[in-house]
């Protein structure tokens, strides 16, 4: 059973946008920490950008803050990445993430934090 579904990946040209969804199958929504990693094959995985389930407080990563804008829908229990302004750098795989409802720290882009990941959907930006 998969806990994590990611959909909305493709391929588009640079200066293209992609919306990303994923629905997060967990209990106790609001007590993780969600959001969304990429991965390139060579290259470790890396944060894009997370919050709190319920929260407002937002992290994004330097490569994408002003491009990318994470939300959600509590109600649905599902997180969204607006990717606006891709660029060939953008290509990878984007992970949906979920933390334990144990882990109490401010949320973070340590991979070790987030016990649920996706299959993740792959996003392609070309020149």
């Amino acid at each position: 059973l998969n806990k994590l579904v990611e959909s909305g990946g493709g391929s588009v040209q640079a200066g293209g946008s992609l919306r990303l969804s994923c629905a997060v199958a967990l209990s106790l929504y609001n007590r993780r920490c969600v959001g969304w990693f990429r991965q390139t094959p060579g290259k470790e995985r890396e944060g894009v950008a997370v919050l709190r389930g319920g929260g407002t407080t937002t992290i994004y990563a330097d490569s994408v803050e002003g491009r990318f804008t994470i939300s959600q829908d509590n109600a649905k229990k599902t997180v969204y990445l607006q990717m606006d302004s891709l660029t060939p750098e953008d290509t990878a795989t984007y992970l949906c993430v979920a933390g334990a409802v144990t882990y109490t720290s401010a949320c973070s882009f340590d991979p070790a934090s987030y016990p649920h990941w996706g299959q993740g959907t792959q996003v392609t930006c070309s020149s």
